[in-house]
């Protein structure tokens, strides 16, 4: 009782001083760096528990299987979530540059062909100057000021080089690899995500995670509303997302959607219920606490080691 007082007094403190601190903040023209520093920390709140024996009573000796298309780096090399969840994961790594592959051989599963919604061959363009902005795509120079590329970085975004590459889809790639279920899909492609999406198959991820290209750099990419529609069709629900990227407009021009099945429906409760320890460990690794214990609650499934965790980025 007496900690809840505490609280609600500083809180009330700090609606006091914090518009001092803001026009403060403006003056100084701090006020965006210091707003975008705390958005960060605030979207990784969650980071800061360890579930590791929750993850370990759901699935056991089991592990989670994904599939890492674009992935340059290695396996979460964007540490989306926390690196001490790497061991929970069975990786498939995508990486259809020679020289990129090689890097991730003790990485787990490699494919080195490219994926697409169908058997073909592609051209991808190299960006030697910023590899992982290489695409199916070409670079558009005349919409890098909206993405406010300096005129001394455009170098940095020239096509250096073409290479030709094989092409497959998901589906057929993964039943070549006996892999019969996919528990986590990211796809970070550069554009090419709706079409790399279109070759998935009868495979249903518990949970995806895809960039999407709301203000393209490249010519010709799907409008970002198709590949949300794609999704829909597919009976996915957006649960969040986070902007990647300077713009010039008020928004990003690309974020990370994260996607789980739509348990409005049946299908997706269905979905969700037959993959139960897989999900529930996938939603704690990204920490998405409050829309994890909703959707537990619904289910009318009671869960008392989570129960105890507060959502921390709401709070």
């Amino acid at each position: 009782m007496i900690k809840k007082k505490i609280i609600k007094l500083f809180r009330s403190i700090a609606k006091l001083v914090l518009p001092i601190i803001f026009k403060l903040l403006v003056k100084l023209k701090l006020n965006r760096r210091v707003i975008n520093f705390l958005q960060e920390k605030s979207y990784f709140s969650n980071n800061v528990y360890n579930f590791h024996e929750e993850i370990k009573s759901l699935i056991k000796n089991n592990k989670i299987i994904a599939l890492d298309i674009g992935a340059q780096g290695g396996f979460n090399s964007d540490e989306f979530f926390p690196s001490k969840y790497n061991d929970f994961f069975d990786c498939i790594l995508v990486e259809p540059i020679q020289s990129e592959a090689e890097k991730l051989k003790n990485n787990g599963l490699i494919i080195t062909k490219a994926l697409w919604s169908s058997k073909v061959k592609k051209q991808v363009y190299i960006l030697d100057n910023r590899l992982g902005s290489s695409s199916m795509y070409r670079p558009d120079e005349d919409k890098f000021d909206l993405h406010d590329i300096k005129k001394d970085d455009f170098e940095k975004f020239k096509v250096t080089r073409t290479i030709d590459v094989e092409c497959d889809t998901i589906e057929n790639s993964l039943k070549e690899l006996n892999i019969k279920s996919l528990d986590y899909l990211k796809i970070d492609t550069q554009g090419a995500e709706l079409e790399i999406l279109k070759g998935l198959g009868n495979y249903r991820p518990i949970l995806i995670k895809i960039e999407a290209h709301i203000f393209s750099m490249y010519k010709g990419t799907p409008e970002w509303s198709q590949l949300l529609n794609y999704l829909y069709e597919l009976n996915y629900l957006i649960i969040d997302w986070k902007g990647i990227g300077k713009h010039k407009t008020r928004i990003a021009a690309e974020i990370d959607l994260l996607l789980i099945p739509n348990f409005n429906n049946q299908e997706g409760k269905k979905k969700i219920v037959d993959n139960l320890d897989k999900f529930t460990s996938l939603l704690l690794i990204f920490g998405q606490l409050s829309i994890l214990k909703t959707i537990l609650k619904r289910l009318k499934i009671k869960m008392v080691n989570i129960d105890k965790y507060e959502d921390l980025y709401f709070n």
